[in-house]
């Protein structure tokens, strides 16, 4: 009876233990369940285009979970998943030269990539929301919706946008010296 009553009262102790683990979300649980990797990537190229870096380790996560080999059925490649047509706009517009697809593979040059565009689309946006959108959905749909004053019309990308922005959350306070904070 005395070995049931202990492992009942571990079991109730490891029980509270973890309820309380997932309730309060302390930094180094969160950094167990939201990893980070290329953060001197992240921090450098986020600074070079004024861009939180805690967004550009929310949007690697939501898009890849920083698995810089990920390939959607899409055809996006890579940590930031971008589109080879949209890699290549962008090596054009910051002179580079000698694009390839395989580039998409390489964090320093996805992350650093997908950093420009995000930057572009604060341009062109200015607002947080819009460019996650635009980021998710594409720039022609999000155009679309502001002509007729409508809100984000994809529910999944609605979706998209409040997890990146919990995310973002999430990398700011459990990736705070990491990314530079």
């Amino acid at each position: 009876m005395r070995r049931i009553g202990a492992i009942l009262l571990f079991l109730a102790l490891a029980g509270g233990a973890l309820l309380y683990v997932v309730k309060t979300n302390p930094p180094w649980f969160e950094r167990i369940r939201y990893p980070l990797h290329y953060s001197q990537y992240v921090r450098v190229h986020a600074r070079e285009h004024n861009l939180d870096p805690a967004l550009v380790a929310a949007v690697i996560y939501q898009e890849s979970k920083f698995r810089s080999d990920a390939k959607s059925s899409s055809g996006a490649i890579g940590l930031m998943q971008l589109t080879p047509s949209t890699a290549r706009g962008i090596a054009v517009r910051t002179h580079g030269s000698k694009f390839q697809t395989s580039d998409l593979y390489n964090p320093e040059i996805n992350i650093r990539y997908g950093a420009w565009y995000l930057a572009d689309l604060f341009q062109k946006y200015g607002n947080e929301r819009l460019v996650l959108a635009a980021y998710n959905a594409g720039q022609g749909n999000v155009d679309r919706w502001r002509a007729n004053g409508q809100p984000i019309q994809f529910p999944e990308t609605r979706a998209y946008v409040q997890r990146v922005e919990h995310l973002q959350r999430v990398y700011r306070d459990a990736w705070a010296k990491q990314l530079g904070y």
